[in-house]
Formats: C-alpha cells, structure tokens, sequence
C-alpha cells in the first residue's frame, strides 16, 4: 500500500536535509507543500492516485496564473526528484519521473557590473571600524570568487587557506570545490578577520556585529546599501557580482571549461550564457584576428606588401 502524499512528502524531506544544503530544502519544502495543498483540492491524498497528468495539469495551472517559466521549471524539477524518491521505495512507477518535462526556459543575459563599476564599488567601502572591514572583505570575496550568496555565508574559517589564496565552498548538490581567492580579496580579509576574531561566537567568516553567522538576506542588504552609497552606479541583486565575476574572467581570456569549474556548474551549458560581449569587445577581437579586416594606418586594410 502506498502512503499518503504528506507522509511521503515529510520522508522525502527528511532524507533531503542529509544530501542538500538547507536552502535547497527549504525551497522543496514550499515547493512540496504547495503541490499537496493543490492535489489535496483535487481530492488527490494517496500516491496511487497521483498520475503524470496531475502534475502537468499543476505547471499549467502556474502558468495559466501568471507564473515565471523559471519557477515552473524549478517546481517541476523538485517534483521529478521526489517522484524518483518516490519510484526507488516502490511507491510510483519509476516511469513517472522521467516523463516530467521542463519548460523551454528564455535564456536572458545576466546582468552584471562593468570592470570599472566593480571597482567603483569596492574601492568606496572605507574606512578601518567592523562594518566598513567586514564589508569590503565580504564584496571583496564574492567577486574575487564568484561563489554564490548561499555558498559564502555557509563559509567557515578552517575553510580559508589564504597564504596559498584558496577556500573550500560546499554548493548545489552537496558538492565540495575549491575556489582561488585574489589578492585583493585576501588582503582584504586579512584585515577584517582579527576584529572578526574578537567578535565572532561562531565558526563563520562572515559574522553580524552580534557575532552571528551572516544570513542570505543580510548579504543582500549590505550590497544594496553600499551601491547607494556610490553616485549613479547600477542596482544589481547580489547574484550580479557572481554573473560580474564569470563575464570578466571570460573577456580576460579565461577558458569556459575553467570559468564552470569555478562557478561549481554541472553542465557546461549553464556557464555559456557568460559568453555575452558587448560590441566594442567584439570590434577590437574581429580586427585584431581578421586577416583582411586588420585596419592600416589610414584606416584601411594593411597587407604585408605595404599596396
């Protein structure tokens, strides 16, 4: 006999808090929770009367509401590994995961800071008190290392090996890698963490001023507050210093495969939406490479014979 769809929600929670980080947990518990409330409208309460359709009929129905494509296919993958759970212990057939499709998502340019407006930002977090340091090393690392937000508040001091300009992150999946830090970076923490060390009641790196572990939202304000601080620079979320980091890495000559190691990207499809140029970039590549379009000294075409 198959069990409920709470019980069966509430196992597969369960045995997720040990493989995935908690923020991939508490999006799947919402995500769960909303799809039982809308089976439980359908008078869908068991497993054995949950069919394919069912959860087509649900991304229809966020869709038909309003929904972003990118929430539906998120919804939609969160379901596909529950029903895989679901299939190993032999409460649905396994067939069912695999005939959930995502959504063709639109691929939107990520929008990031220009190389100049990175520095504009970071150079204006002054000053030698808590926040002022822990701040500048913070915005510092994010883009010295192009972690994500979830991975650099999860950070930890024995995870930092400065002298030789690394750390250790925990992404998506539970997977562990090792990101470079810069120099800049590291000098910036090398002068925050001794106040830090003061202050801390945890193992953090990043702490508030009442010791604590930063939070995701905390981050987000602390960027939001210093782009205001900066006459006329672009707002961006905090996920931007990230897309920041793998554009210029990309336009300094940095191959795709390295850029995806960094990122902690599974696939290297995800890391190519960095390939963007603007025109300038593209301009300067074309004549500089083109044999017949590399300009002369007059603005046209050279050739070795000089005609």
């Amino acid at each position: 006999m198959t069990p409920p769809v709470e019980d069966a929600v509430r196992a597969f929670l369960d045995d997720a808090e040990l493989r995935f980080s908690p923020r991939t947990v508490r999006s799947y518990r919402q995500d769960l929770e909303a799809f039982r409330q809308w089976l439980a409208g359908r008078g869908v309460h068991h497993l054995d009367a949950l069919s394919t359709r069912d959860v087509r009929m649900h991304a229809s129905d966020l869709l038909m509401k309003g929904a972003a494509k990118s929430s539906v296919a998120r919804r939609l993958s969160c379901l596909r590994t529950f029903l895989r759970f679901c299939a190993e212990r032999g409460w649905v057939r396994q067939v069912m995961a695999e005939q959930v499709r995502l959504p063709k998502q639109d691929r939107r340019l990520p929008r990031y800071l220009h190389e100049e407006e990175v520095a504009a930002l970071l150079d204006h977090v002054a000053g030698d008190d808590f926040l002022a340091l822990r701040d500048r090393a913070l915005l510092e690392f994010l883009y010295a290392t192009g972690v994500r937000v979830s991975e650099c508040v999860q950070l930890d001091i024995g995870d930092l090996d400065l002298s030789a300009g690394f750390a250790r992150v925990l992404g998506k999946g539970g997977r562990e890698r090792y990101v470079m830090v810069g120099r800049r970076a590291v000098e910036a923490l090398l002068r925050y963490l001794p106040l830090r060390d003061r202050m801390a009641r945890c193992s953090a790196v990043f702490i508030n001023r009442r010791g604590g572990r930063l939070t995701d939202r905390s981050v987000r304000r602390v960027l939001e507050r210093r782009i205001q601080e900066v006459p006329g620079l672009r707002s961006i979320h905090v996920h931007g210093l990230r897309h920041s980091f793998a554009t210029h890495m990309l336009n300094g000559g940095a191959d795709l495969r390295s850029v995806q190691e960094l990122l902690g990207h599974a696939s290297l499809t995800s890391t190519q939406i960095y390939t963007h140029t603007s025109r300038e970039q593209l301009a300067r590549a074309y004549y500089a490479a083109h044999p017949r379009a590399r300009r002369g000294t007059q603005g046209r075409e050279s050739n070795d014979d000089g005609i």
